[in-house]
């Protein structure tokens, strides 16, 4: 456990994704073009990037004690990701989510994720010395808001960089969470949740940067959908513009994204690098059906040539 660069705490689930020409209407079928049985939620799929990029990276969340959790965690110790912090559960099933996806990139999950699958303050606590190794916690803040506010409590006191991904389901919880991040991401609907209304342009997703900014985290990144991403920090700010690659599906882009985001700042990288960075992982991962990330150096070079100039 010791050295490990990044921490994810998180959802880890098993995806099951469909891949269809159309959604079929009630009493009605459709035959499935492609189907993927992976290793996913939104805390695995970041711990599966950082992995991919280079980072060493563990995981902390919780599987059910049943043959799917078995399955899980040696598919995450095949990628190469510490799975010594996961929780496992008696007697209750492992997450399942179903990522049914049409022809024209839009995406229904149905959700079977039983409450006992979620991390708890109690766990979190258990893991401090986990926590306070790692150079970085990245923490989804679609878990409890006592787990999160947890985990990124014991990361600020540990002086480790603080990476929050989302926003909390308790809005009141924001500003605590926000005064801890030292890296803030959100999707426009998260951005919506926190500032009032989604962005929807880059002007608009610039303005909620820097309200973000103001509550506390050095660094904001703030998606515009179908659009591109706005960061800010204290001293500058930039529009990145999504690259420009045929969308399959885009259910991973945003876990490919914070992987990337906190690879760069991990290695030292200027804001704008790292800001163009992440928008090429995000773009590196959409194009294939699920939500798991297919990073590599080839990969995201590709996808920087086809991002357009701010």
């Amino acid at each position: 456990m010791a050295g490990l660069d990044a921490i994810v705490v998180g959802q880890v689930v098993r995806d099951l994704v469909l891949l269809v020409d159309e959604v079929p209407g009630p009493s009605a079928t459709a035959p499935v073009r492609c189907r993927r049985e992976l290793l996913g939620g939104k805390g695995a799929n970041q711990a599966v990037g950082l992995a991919q990029l280079g980072a060493r990276v563990g995981l902390l969340g919780v599987v059910g004690e049943d043959e799917v959790g078995d399955r899980l965690l040696g598919r995450a110790r095949s990628d190469g990701i510490d799975v010594a912090p996961v929780l496992r559960r008696a007697d209750t099933p492992s997450a399942l989510i179903v990522d049914v996806v049409d022809a024209r990139a839009h995406w229904r999950y149905l959700e079977d994720i039983p409450e006992a699958t979620l991390l708890t303050e109690a766990d979190v606590t258990g893991a401090e010395e986990v926590l306070r190794a790692a150079r970085a916690v990245v923490v989804q803040l679609q878990q409890p808001l006592p787990a999160t506010l947890a985990a990124a409590r014991c990361a600020r006191t540990a002086d480790r960089m603080v990476v929050l991904d989302g926003a909390p389901d308790d809005p009141a919880g924001a500003a605590d969470l926000l005064a801890l991040a030292d890296v803030f991401r959100a999707d426009a609907r998260d951005a919506g949740l926190l500032v009032g209304d989604p962005p929807k342009d880059a002007e608009a997703g610039l303005r909620a940067g820097r309200d973000l900014l103001a509550r506390g985290p050095g660094l904001v990144a703030v998606e515009v959908a179908r659009e591109g991403n706005a960061f800010v920090w204290p001293d500058g700010e930039l529009f990145v513009p999504l690259s420009e690659t045929p969308m399959v599906d885009s259910t991973g882009g945003g876990d490919a994204f914070v992987a990337a985001l906190t690879a760069g700042l991990l290695r030292g990288e200027a804001y704008p690098e790292v800001a163009r960075y992440a928008v090429a992982a995000a773009g590196a991962t959409v194009g294939h059906p699920g939500g798991r990330p297919a990073l590599n150096p080839a990969a995201i070079e590709a996808q920087l040539s086809r991002i357009p100039p701010g």
